[in-house]
């Protein structure tokens, strides 16, 4: 953490898939905090959630606000700082390897701009990262990051998007959907699968969507939610059913179970209890 309360950054690590690579994710918020120049060996990409930070790239200077997304190559020097002296920045940052943009475009992603103009995509970064910060979940962070990081290259890299429509989705869906219901505790990786069904992640992650409505890591925390129901009714705390489904902690199910169910497991286990 920073020197000060107007000074921090937190740094979290998510995994894509059970045993699957890391993606760092920065939180930060700063006042005075200027960087050196520095690189990266990944992309690193940011949105801003507050103030104005100034970043020198590229030879030029450019300025981020509120909803714009940042989008700074790998090895390419830059610094950044505050882009007055009596106003801070903050953004949240997460640094993606190259691979992770090119899955559904045809060639290697390059962007023209540092700055995308994309408040939708912005958005859904912005809330993504804050998930997976407070509960870096392998499944829900390999179907989140790659699917948002694709849409950035396809939207706005100068590489063409690859085909969208993948054949048989709903056999896909239907596949994937069973084995991520067999092991609740331990989901096998998205990649993996892809791999077996001979697909990009990317495809099968169209085709689940396609199919299902959501993505599958959120099919997965409904069914989980579901078979928690069955347990909270035969007596078990709601910590034991926690681990027992695959949820990471308590406040994990929690989470799942109000948006799912509109109550807490506690409230639906106390409401359920004796009734025949």
């Amino acid at each position: 953490m920073g020197v000060s309360a107007r000074e921090q950054a937190q740094w979290t690590r998510a995994r894509l898939g059970r045993g699957g690579p890391p993606v760092d994710l920065l939180t930060a918020r700063f006042d005075r905090h200027v960087y050196a120049p520095h690189t990266h060996e990944e992309f690193a990409i940011g949105v801003c959630v507050g103030g104005v930070e100034s970043i020198d790239y590229r030879g030029g200077r450019i300025h981020t606000g509120p909803g714009s997304i940042v989008v700074l190559a790998p090895g390419e020097m830059h610094t950044g700082g505050p882009a007055t002296p009596i106003a801070g920045y903050a953004y949240r940052a997460l640094y993606a390897h190259p691979a992770l943009l090119a899955d559904g475009i045809r060639g290697v992603p390059h962007f023209r701009e540092p700055l995308v103009d994309d408040p939708e995509l912005a958005e859904a970064l912005r809330v993504a990262h804050i998930g997976l910060v407070r509960h870096p979940d392998p499944l829900e962070a390999e179907c989140r990051l790659p699917w948002l990081l694709t849409a950035l290259a396809r939207r706005h890299s100068t590489a063409r998007p690859a085909g969208g429509t993948v054949p048989g989705a709903a056999r896909i869906a239907r596949t994937v959907r069973d084995r991520l219901a067999d092991d609740l505790t331990a989901p096998p990786s998205l990649a993996g699968l892809a791999a077996e069904l001979g697909l990009s992640r990317y495809q099968l992650l169209r085709a689940f969507r396609a199919a299902m409505g959501v993505p599958p890591y959120a099919w997965l925390a409904q069914h989980r939610v579901t078979r928690a129901r069955v347990l909270l009714e035969s007596g078990l705390r709601p910590a034991e059913v926690a681990a027992l489904v695959g949820f990471a902690d308590q406040a994990h199910l929690t989470r799942w179970f109000r948006r799912v169910l509109g109550v807490t497991p506690a409230a639906y286990r106390a409401g359920v209890a004796g009734a025949a």
